[in-house]
């Protein structure tokens, strides 16, 4: 389908000693099939080669930012409030989106344009090398249904009308593990949600520096919160399975492997 007008899309990187996997992300962006992007990296001050390899691209990076931050939402914050697009996402400095992820986003806004978010309702996972490894669906019909059954969620590939970050006064700074979830549901509140959903347009690392997989049962406990605090009732699906079935599995599983 041909897209007759091409708004301005801006996509965040934030970044922290990240050198490993930053170039990746980097040509993921820079390789898009649209081209009407702006791209920001917010670096936390990172020590390994992250800006080395940042500054190999600096001719074709619209803003670079490396100083110490507050952690991963303040570094996404200061992308979102210098972004000029009318649409904004980020993109965490050890994932990537496929060559048409933002092609596809822009063509389901135009026809959709009373969203909320647009995000891909289907991510590939991959490893530390970049090699295949899983493939997660995540399709989410409204806000209720993200509170009480399936808080999952694919980040990589979402973007956001501007006006409407604005308007709920961006990420919230106080949460560290699922600061796109509580984003989501208070985005929600001002729209749709629309999702692409032939095939994955993005992928997600997992490595040993994962948030998620380092902090498993504060990761829980945080989305527990989030989920409960925007309205979710105590005995939904997902506080009995998704927060008490899960952290019994994971201390049973401390248990017997220490």
């Amino acid at each position: 389908m041909e897209i007759h007008f091409h708004p301005l899309v801006t996509i965040v990187t934030p970044s922290f000693n990240q050198g490993q996997f930053i170039e990746d992300t980097i040509l993921s962006v820079l390789n898009q099939t649209y081209k009407n992007i702006q791209y920001i990296i917010v670096d936390g001050g990172s020590t390994d080669n992250t800006m080395e390899v940042v500054n190999k691209y600096a001719d074709r990076i619209d803003i670079i930012i490396h100083e110490k931050d507050k952690g991963q939402s303040d570094a996404i914050n200061k992308g979102f409030k210098l972004a000029k697009g009318e649409l904004v996402g980020w993109l965490n400095s050890d994932d990537i989106l496929y060559p048409d992820c933002v092609e596809k986003i822009v063509e389901l806004y135009v026809n959709k344009p009373d969203g909320a978010i647009y995000h891909c309702s289907i991510l590939d996972w991959i490893n530390e090398n970049g090699v295949f490894v899983d493939r997660k669906y995540a399709s989410i019909p409204n806000k209720e249904y993200l509170l009480n059954y399936n808080r999952s969620i694919i980040q990589q590939g979402s973007f956001y009308p501007k006006k409407l970050v604005e308007k709920i006064n961006y990420l919230d700074e106080k949460i560290y593990y699922c600061m796109d979830l509580e984003l989501w549901l208070r985005l929600l509140n001002y729209g749709n949600i629309y999702s692409l959903n032939e095939k994955p347009f993005s992928a997600f690392r997992i490595h040993s520096g994962t948030k998620t997989d380092s902090g498993k049962i504060r990761f829980l406990r945080n989305i527990k919160s989030v989920i409960l605090q925007n309205g979710a009732k105590w005995y939904s699906r997902n506080i009995i399975i998704g927060f008490y079935y899960y952290s019994l599995k994971y201390y049973i599983k401390k248990v017997i492997y220490g």
